[in-house]
């Protein structure tokens, strides 16, 4: 069983940056795919950004240019660098891997930007 722990949200004015970061816990051999994912109040939930296993990234459009996925596989560590926040990117954001396998889910870190 793996655990995902999302930590960094909080509350930022617009135009500030946050970093999220998303921690793995247990047995892990083999990791795929991480992505991050958010969901507004009301809204679905919503592919932000995904990194593959050899390092190729993917955004979403209402994020390119201002966001950042990377990972750290030694550490068992995915990160979201956030700048030039907007209202718009208010949201509880999640991890998500594929591990051995098996598809985790974090259980949400909140985000609020006020404008």
């Amino acid at each position: 069983q793996v655990l995902l722990v999302e930590s960094g949200g909080g509350l930022v004015q617009a135009g500030g940056s946050l970093r999220l970061s998303c921690l793995a816990s247990g047995t892990i051999f083999s990791i795929n795919d991480m992505g991050w994912y958010r969901q507004a109040p009301g809204k679905e939930r919503e592919l932000v950004a995904v990194i593959t296993s050899g390092g190729s990234t993917n955004y979403a459009d209402s994020v390119k240019g201002r966001f950042t996925i990377s990972r750290d596989n030694a550490k068992n560590t995915m990160y979201l660098q956030m700048n030039s926040l907007k209202p718009e990117d208010t949201a509880v954001y999640y991890c998500n891997w594929e591990v051995d396998g098996m598809e985790y889910w974090g259980e949400g870190t909140l985000v609020t930007v006020s404008s």
